[in-house]
């Protein structure tokens, strides 16, 4: 499996394995793959357990995880920790586990944080904003050619490389 990209696997080969991961998701549990519905899905089972009255009587949050209705009874839920689960015990298997910082040298760590805290707060507001994150809509909406997911897409990636031009001296 290791090869000139410092023993990371192939992009072909982990594309095929994907596209075999994403029709297994689809045949097992009727739905695709996406992290943002099981990150929901975890927080409003913590929000039911400390303010029902605020999930209860919001219809955003009561259509998933009002009354009696459990969030977590989602296949989103352990697919998200077989994702988390199975990342570390591939860094182990392979000696990548390590707490660091990926930067470039133009910025600090404090700042890099900060920048991504920022990012991941606007992606996981967007995210709720598109009704899936960037796998749910580009794997499995894709994949089922929803045309709300292409467009999500080519503005996921126009922004990004827009943006490239923005921040790329951070990295350099």
């Amino acid at each position: 499996m290791s090869n000139s990209r410092g023993g990371y696997v192939n992009p072909y080969l982990s594309g095929a394995v994907l596209g075999l991961v994403l029709f297994g998701a689809f045949w097992l549990t009727g739905g695709g793959l996406g992290a943002s519905g099981g990150i929901n899905r975890i927080q409003l089972a913590v929000a039911q357990k400390v303010v029902p009255d605020v999930v209860d009587h919001n219809a955003y949050f009561a259509h998933t995880a009002g009354g009696s209705k459990n969030p977590l009874a989602n296949p989103l839920v352990p697919m998200l920790a077989g994702v988390v689960l199975g990342g570390f015990l591939s860094g182990l298997a392979f000696k990548r586990v390590k707490v660091e910082v990926r930067k470039g040298p133009s910025i600090s760590v404090r700042n890099r944080l900060i920048l991504a805290l920022v990012g991941g707060i606007i992606m996981g507001w967007g995210a709720r904003m598109a009704r899936g994150c960037t796998s749910g809509q580009g794997l499995s909406g894709g994949a089922v050619l929803s045309a709300g997911s292409w467009a999500f897409l080519m503005a996921f990636f126009a922004g990004g490389y827009a943006m490239a031009w923005f921040v790329r001296k951070t990295w350099n």
